[in-house]
């Protein structure tokens, strides 16, 4: 059976056989005994990351004993693609992604035309845009959804639809479908912190079903 350790668009921690091109965390949030996740407990702080899979050649038992005094460690969860992390809340991690942590900050700071954020400056803002008590906040959309910066992802009821290309396409695990039409009655997923980022020229990594060959980045 998969580990509960997936997380969808709209902050979700569940179980799924698909893998997750990138892993992040928000503490320690499972038993390492039965790697089982809490019963109620979805985070442990404001700090909640995004990094890569691979990072100096480091090996983690997922969900066991990874404390450096053999307790649980933090919690590894793993996202489909960068678009999705960031419309559940997080954000690039500063220390195995540093230069793309740097550039989330100068874009952040571009779109919100004040001093350059610190890390837990931003971690206070997302953890307010992300969280309606202990559910995903839903924002009203900033404008026409297909102007909408490419990552950014918007619901329309159940589904996770990400913008990308002018075009809607719908969220899985697997990966993502494009739409023949957008449909009505929309909310936006991404903290609006982050879609100002991405106006100001982060574009977040995204699954190659969307973007076709290489996955799309920002730089």
């Amino acid at each position: 059976m998969p580990l509960q350790n997936r997380v969808n668009p709209f902050g979700e921690i569940v179980a799924h056989p698909a893998r997750g091109a990138l892993t992040g965390n928000r503490g320690v949030l499972h038993d390492p005994e039965s790697r089982s996740l809490h019963p109620i407990r979805r985070w442990t702080g404001k700090a909640w990351i995004c990094c890569v899979c691979d990072f100096r050649g480091r090996r983690r038992d997922v969900m066991g004993f990874n404390g450096r005094h053999g307790g649980a460690g933090w919690t590894e969860l793993f996202f489909l693609d960068e678009a999705t992390a960031l419309a559940a809340g997080h954000r690039p991690c500063f220390y195995c992604r540093r230069a793309d942590a740097q550039r989330f900050q100068a874009a952040w700071n571009a779109g919100d035309g004040g001093p350059e954020p610190k890390a837990p400056q931003m971690d206070t803002v997302l953890h307010g845009e992300r969280l309606d008590g202990r559910t995903k906040r839903r924002h009203p959309l900033p404008g026409a959804a297909l102007a909408l910066p490419d990552g950014t992802m918007v619901a329309a009821g159940g589904d996770a639809l990400l913008m990308y290309g002018g075009r809607a396409w719908r969220w899985s695990f697997d990966g993502y479908q494009v739409l023949p039409a957008l449909p009505a009655d929309l909310t936006l997923l991404t903290p609006p912190s982050t879609v100002r980022a991405f106006a100001a020229g982060y574009v977040p990594a995204i699954d190659t079903s969307a973007t076709g060959g290489t996955p799309a980045r920002g730089d």
